[in-house]
Formats: structure tokens, sequence, C-alpha cells
């Protein structure tokens, strides 16, 4: 069954999400160079909870609309720290698993509705991630239990499929 659009006309497929990337190399026509972000999910961690939002892919989580940010932790006193995590799926020949995971501080005052985050180590992160690495040294033993909770429930086989250098980063 074709879908139909405004007025009677066939929709147009949806593009997947992509992000085009400037480098070094001779660019060959429209696309060349391209990054796929599906693979990449963001979770944010508030306290105890880890959730999957991918409105944070564009700085629209729940927890950040409505602040405005700041590149000076000093206009943030009271903030509270969060997280987003970067988590790359990745596949071998058993099956998808947890192939990267980068995560980024940010602290959040809900009140005054400031926050503090650094956007260039957001994108730098998130490459990493991209790039296969794992980054979650600067989780304390709650907020690693918070996401090694929510990506087992999420998917048991990826967990397990995924590396010892993951597990060991989650362990508290």
């Amino acid at each position: 069954m074709e879908q139909q659009g405004q007025g009677g006309q066939e929709a147009k497929p949806k593009k997947s999400l992509s992000l085009n990337v400037v480098s070094s190399k001779e660019h060959r026509g429209f696309g060349a160079g391209s990054i796929d972000l599906s693979q990449v999910s963001p979770v944010i961690i508030d306290g105890d909870t880890a959730i999957i939002d991918v409105g944070a892919m564009h700085a629209k989580s729940k927890i950040e609309k409505g602040i405005k940010f700041s590149a000076n932790k000093e206009d943030v006193p009271n903030g509270r720290k969060c997280w987003i995590v970067w988590i790359a799926v990745d596949r071998n020949e058993e099956g998808s698993l947890y192939g990267g995971a980068t995560a980024c501080e940010m602290l959040i005052d809900t009140e005054a509705r400031r926050g503090w985050k650094l956007l260039a180590d957001h994108v730098n992160r998130l490459d990493y991630a991209i790039k296969r690495r794992f980054m979650l040294d600067g989780l304390d033993a709650e907020e690693k239990a918070a996401l090694k909770k929510l990506l087992v429930e999420h998917n048991q086989e990826w967990w397990d499929r995924s590396s010892d250098t993951l597990k060991q980063a989650l362990e508290a």
C-alpha cells in the first residue's frame, strides 16, 4: 500500500540520520565521508537512573530542555551532576553488541534553568564512541550501576557479547 502525503501526493521515504564530516581526503561527491549515526544512542544518567533519551542527540533530552548552558562551571553553583553516555552498537559474527561507550559530564540546575557542559567534549566523546572506544572513568559507583543495569535490561545478549573492557569499566 502506497503512503500518501498531504493533498494525495505520494509521501517520500524518510532519509536516515547522517552527519557529513569534512576531512583531508579528497571529496568524491555528495555524501562522501558521511558517518552513519543510526548505531549510536545517547543515554542520560541522572543520579541512580539511566534512560535512553534520543533527544540528547540534538541537546534536547528531557533534562536539557529549557536549560541555558554555559561553558563556565561557576555559572551553575547549585547544579547536580548528570551524564550523557554515547553508546555505539557494533556487530560481530555472533550478533550485535555494545561496541563503544563514552561519558560526558554536565551540571544541571533545573530550578535556576542553568546548566554547564562543554560542547566540544561532547562532540569528541561521541566520535570516540563511534570509533569503538570506552571512556567511563568519570562515573561513580552508583552511576556505573545504573548504566550497567540499563544495558543489561535493554538487551542481555548484546551485553553478553560485549567486550570485557566495558564490563570491567562498569564494575563498581
